[in-house]
């Protein structure tokens, strides 16, 4: 079944044609890779989204075969080796360690299934076969564009090849991104409790491009001057490394998104799945990077997109965000959305601490919306000044008062009611 009849923001939409199908003719059975191909394996382009595959097929190509069969359905995760048959929106792809690639017509290139949400980009779903799809994000997802911002080209179409398999196991497995993460997603209630020990602000905004990135990355920036350590993740989204490495540019000591927990997208997942890989990376965010190191004092997450997005909008009344966040920090473009937004958050329970992003580059935008809001407005570069940080933050003066940062719960109250 079809995410456009699974997702009630989605029924109706009529999917926008893609290339001609693939050959009926290729091989269904799974196929092991010949020297050569593992050579040509090698070659391929490699996405930032698969880079921890990327590093096994560097380690070892001649353990990587392919499945050719183009009725399979691919699931969220599974990596392809995909021909780039036009250019379009998407011009690059990001490497494994962030550089933009200049892609050709012809290239070969090893990317990730997933479904995308970008409201400034493109409206994208998990292709129902190999047939040709799209490259519907540069950090590296093949995805079937169904709909798209006025504003932006046509996406870049490629054709798969064949699914990456894991040859030499008893079934030739198709790889999946979960098998060569780093982290492994747990259920909500199973994580060590130490995301409630620690306080935990997440950063939330109205839409795609409100500033919730720099809004974090300086907030992270402003925290770690106070003397802080502090931990940052992007929970949800589109896989892409310029945030992350914002937030390790900006101080946060341990930085991690969920990609590192093998997804490629979290859009047109079971909420049961975002939710979990929420909980999942706050617990792992909270505690020690390793043994002997010591644990964060603060912990912040971005949750991607805004608060009318169907998985945030749940994630923000779920009792596995609502039991361990301690403050929400909410970025807005204008100062019309950031009253709506902050009406909205309100009426889920959540008390924003501080309101910045995008609307903050204006001066006037700011000016109305101190008129209209009792939040204080905060520029996001002055989030970046220790003082500022910390109130925004929602830690009380500018020094610890009444909170114990690692132990207990901020002392002036849980901002998630």
């Amino acid at each position: 079944m079809s995410i456009l009849e699974t997702s009630p923001e989605l029924r109706g939409l009529d999917p926008r044609p893609v290339a001609a199908p693939l050959r009926a003719d290729a091989a269904p059975a799974p196929v092991r890779m010949p020297d050569p191909a593992a050579h040509r394996l090698l070659r391929a382009k490699k996405a930032y989204s698969t880079r921890f595959v990327a590093a096994a097929i560097e380690q070892d190509p001649a353990a990587f075969g392919l499945v050719t069969d183009l009725t399979r359905a691919p699931r969220p995760g599974d990596v392809v080796l995909a021909r780039v048959v036009s250019i379009g929106q998407h011009r690059r792809l990001e490497s494994p360690v962030s550089r933009r690639q200049i892609l050709f017509e012809g290239d070969e290139i090893v990317v990730a299934y997933g479904s995308r949400y970008a409201a400034d980009q493109f409206l994208a779903v998990l292709p129902e076969d190999l047939g040709p799809c799209h490259l519907a994000a540069a950090g590296g997802l093949a995805s079937r564009v169904v709909d798209q911002h006025a504003a932006v080209k046509d996406a870049t179409v490629i054709e798969p090849i064949g699914l990456l398999t894991a040859s030499g196991t008893a079934s030739d497995a198709v790889v999946n991104l979960a098998a060569h993460a780093p982290h492994r997603v747990r259920a909500a209630g199973s994580t060590s409790g130490n995301a409630a020990r620690v306080p935990v602000i997440a950063v939330i905004g109205t839409s795609m491009n409100s500033g919730k990135s720099t809004t974090l990355a300086c907030l992270a920036h402003g925290l770690t001057a106070a003397g802080l350590t502090v931990h940052a993740g992007k929970a949800t989204g589109t896989g892409a490394g310029n945030d992350a490495h914002h937030f390790v540019d900006a101080g946060a000591s341990h930085v991690l998104d969920f990609t590192d927990f093998g997804l490629p997208s979290t859009f047109g997942l079971p909420f049961e799945d975002v939710r979990d890989v929420f909980a999942t990376m706050a617990d792992v965010l909270a505690s020690p990077v390793r043994p002997g190191a010591p644990a964060p004092e603060v912990v912040l997450i971005e949750i991607a997109d805004g608060v009318y997005q169907g998985e945030t909008g749940r994630l923000l009344v779920d009792d596995a965000f609502r039991s361990v966040v301690d403050r929400v920090v909410f970025a807005a473009g204008d100062a019309l959305g950031a009253s709506g937004g902050v009406a909205a958050l309100r009426a889920l329970g959540c008390e924003p601490s501080a309101v910045s992003g995008v609307l903050t580059a204006s001066p006037l935008a700011t000016a109305e919306a101190r008129r209209a809001l009792d939040v204080d407005v905060v520029p996001t570069y002055d989030l970046c000044l220790p003082a500022v940080a910390w109130a925004a933050a929602g830690l009380g003066d500018a020094g610890l008062g009444d909170v114990r940062l690692g132990d207990v719960r901020l002392g002036a109250g849980h901002a998630v009611a």
